[in-house]
Parts: C-alpha cells; structure tokens; sequence
C-alpha cells in the first residue's frame, strides 16, 4: 500500500457517518463523494469531519448510519465561493479498515513546512494559544495547507519559530464553529477544521528525524494534554454563549 511510505500526512478516525454521500467531483474517470463523520473526542465532545472517498471504497458498510474506520490524509483545495477563494479541508480516505486500530478515534501526523508567521496569543483564561499554517508536500508536486492550533507550551514553542522552518507534530482534527459577519450585519455560522496539537517538533534533515519513532499515529495522546485541551475549549465556548 503507497500510503504507509507517505509519512508526512497521515491520518486515522473511527466514527459514525451522519450524511449521505453526496458526488462531488471526477478525476480521469474516477468518482469521488463526500459526507461527515462524527468522531468522539476523549473528553465527551465530538468533532463532525468532512470526508472524501474514492467509488472504488464506497461499499454496503459506507452509508448514513454506519461506523467509519479508516486511513487517509488531511487535504486541502481551493474552492471558489461567492468569486472569492476558500480554503477547504477535508479527510482523504486511502484504505477502509474492517476493524478499530486504536482506543483513539482520531489521531493525525503531519510533517512540513511553516508558511506563515505563527500567531500568539492568550484567551480570556490566561491560557496561551498559537495558531499555525502548515504546508505539506503530496505526490504530483502538489502542496496541502493546514491550519493548527498548539496549546500551553507546544503554544510557546510555535511562537518562536519562523516562515521555512520543518516541524513534525500530531494530534487530532477538530471541528469549531465561528460567527462570520455579513454585509447585511446579519451573522453566518460557520465550521472551522484545523488540527489540535498534542506534540511537536522542529527538524532540519528528515535524514536526523525518524516521524515513525517520534509520532505514533495509532498512540492515545497524553490524558493531560488533550483532555486539557479540550476542557479549554468547552470554557471558551460556554463562555461566548
């Protein structure tokens, strides 16, 4: 299987799919749909995802209703949208497995490349917070761009780290909704994707970086940092509310 010597962006989730496929697009005769998953966190919330697949995945076991588990990569593409482009992120599924691989539903590794300047700050909870865009290289000369958050001190590391820079990290993908304002003053809800960081690191030759043995992809994150991420999200939510 190709995908396992693609290290630089991998993914795995298990959940429930809560929409029907719907086609979206075609390459060189190949269909592909799109649909959510929703996927649990470790602390009670879940995450709803978008999902693409290949005709050639979508079997009996792959319709509204059933649970989902399978191996991918996290994609990006460009969409147009009122004749301004969006950013869309979704989960690529490469091979569907007939069993659960991890007590963690969830868990991604990326490696690539800093192309914006991280973004520091702190919530209202004095909790410090770093938002980053990742680009990761795919096959084809084709580039995935990929927002992260990191908390805490992976939040404080990321903010000393510069445009170019190499880093490898995992976590998980998390869905947020957000108020978009409109030019009518009226709100719009949207969602938000981006990976939830639970450990990272910066390197400069993959040949002195071995991901494998640094990032297990099937490993349950560390109770403390992902449980604490979550509870700061659910304090940041109640508190909008």
């Amino acid at each position: 299987m190709n995908y396992v010597t693609e290290k630089n962006n991998r993914v795995y989730i298990s959940g429930e799919i809560v929409t029907d496929a719907v086609f979206s697009h075609e390459v060189f005769g190949e269909g592909f749909y799109e649909f959510f998953v929703s996927v649990p966190r470790l602390s009670g919330q879940k995450d709803v995802l978008p999902v693409t697949v290949s005709e050639r995945l979508i079997g009996a076991g792959m319709k509204k209703g059933d649970e989902l588990c399978a191996l991918g990569q996290f994609r990006s593409y460009n969409k147009i949208e009122n004749g301004k482009s969006r950013l869309m992120l979704t989960v690529f599924i490469r091979e569907v497995l007939d069993f659960k691989a991890s007590k963690n539903p969830n868990s991604i590794v990326l490696s690539g490349y800093i192309c914006k300047p991280p973004i520091y700050r702190t919530t209202p909870f004095n909790r410090e917070i770093a938002d980053l865009l990742i680009a990761v290289n795919r096959s084809y000369n084709k580039s995935d761009y990929i927002p992260a958050i990191a908390w805490g001190r992976n939040a404080r590391f990321v903010k000393n780290l510069s445009v170019g820079d190499k880093i490898a990290l995992s976590g998980r993908i998390q869905s947020r909704e957000y108020q978009k304002k409109q030019p009518d003053e009226t709100f719009l809800t949207m969602t938000a994707y981006e990976v939830s960081v639970s450990k990272l690191a910066a390197f400069d030759d993959d040949s002195d970086f071995d991901i494998d043995a640094e990032f297990d992809l099937y490993s349950v994150p560390a109770a403390r940092e992902s449980t604490y991420g979550d509870d700061e999200e659910v304090k940041e939510r109640n508190k909008r509310a």
